[in-house]
């Protein structure tokens, strides 16, 4: 697709059409518009394991020490709260990806725009875009994060997204809105900046001639494998995030959760939850960076 210049933009013929061509769009909000959509499909299909993980990651062992596995819990969330049980917390995860992954992605096309003038990144350059790109990101949606953490815990009773909001703030202040926040940038932004490098470096090692037919296949898979490693190195701090998340009043430092977690369940209770959550990670991330580089072809934008 040819980019239309400033010129085609600023042209009588332009100004007098009633609708919005694409190609007239700022690069950055094409960016952040394949961002949104790929975030949306990736959220719809993998909520149930983000429910998942966030139960097997709060649930306390039984008397004689027991826990639920990741399938157990999954058929009691069906069983006692129905097949869309498992989407309970999907509306905050809507409102935290749809504009996140587009913040995310738009973030991170301005900057290789900026700095690498479109060149492809170099290992350490893939680590401090994705690293800075998923920080702008988080510290933005935060609230909403911990507002979708409550929600698939169980333990709160929200009617609406905006009112859990209201509740927060005016219950546990500018704090509560923010809980987990060292927590969730210790997951998030080592977690894309390891996923960009593997992805980049992945894709820069295959062949350079391929089927055109292939490339969201290869994208897929180079997605799932940079996943699955991004995912193992920061699940610590994804159980650190959703104990603070859930109990600011008890925790007021990652510290005291680090403490609390190791005392419960020793140095494995740090990777509680770890299956879901590297499956929704993986599969999320890979369908998410497939979809927003094809769309990203598409609208005449090299990603």
């Amino acid at each position: 697709m040819t980019r239309l210049s400033t010129n085609d933009v600023s042209s009588p013929e332009a100004s007098m059409s009633p609708s919005i061509d694409p190609g007239q769009l700022h690069p950055v909000l094409k960016a952040f518009v394949c961002g949104s959509l790929s975030g949306t499909c990736s959220t719809l299909l993998f909520q149930p394991l983000d429910l998942v993980k966030t139960r097997l990651q709060t649930l306390r062992p039984a008397v004689n020490g027991s826990r639920l596995g990741m399938v157990a819990l999954f058929l009691k969330v069906v069983r006692t709260e129905s097949l869309l049980g498992l989407w309970k917390g999907a509306s905050p995860s809507f409102i935290r990806c749809i504009p996140g992954v587009g913040l995310y992605f738009s973030t991170l096309y301005s900057m290789k725009q900026h700095f690498l003038r479109g060149k492809d990144p170099t290992a350490m350059e893939s680590i401090l875009l994705g690293t800075t790109s998923r920080a702008i990101a988080g510290i933005c949606l935060l609230p909403i994060t911990v507002v979708k953490t409550r929600y698939e815990s169980g333990k709160f009773r929200y009617r609406s997204v905006f009112g859990a909001l209201d509740n927060i703030y005016r219950t546990e202040g500018t704090r509560g809105l923010f809980s987990g926040l060292t927590a969730t940038l210790l997951r998030d932004a080592p977690f894309s900046g390891i996923y960009l490098m593997f992805y980049t470096q992945t894709k820069r090692i295959l062949p350079e001639e391929q089927d055109p037919s292939f490339a969201p296949l290869v994208n897929f898979g180079c997605g799932v494998l940079a996943g699955v490693l991004a995912s193992v190195v920061t699940q610590p701090a994804d159980v650190i995030k959703t104990h603070m998340q859930l109990s600011p009043e008890r925790y007021r430092w990652s510290g005291q959760a680090i403490a609390f977690i190791f005392k419960d369940s020793g140095v494995l209770g740090f990777f509680r939850g770890g299956v879901p959550r590297a499956l929704r990670r993986t599969l999320m991330a890979a369908m998410a960076w497939t979809v927003y580089e094809q769309m990203m072809l598409k609208m005449g934008l090299k990603s």
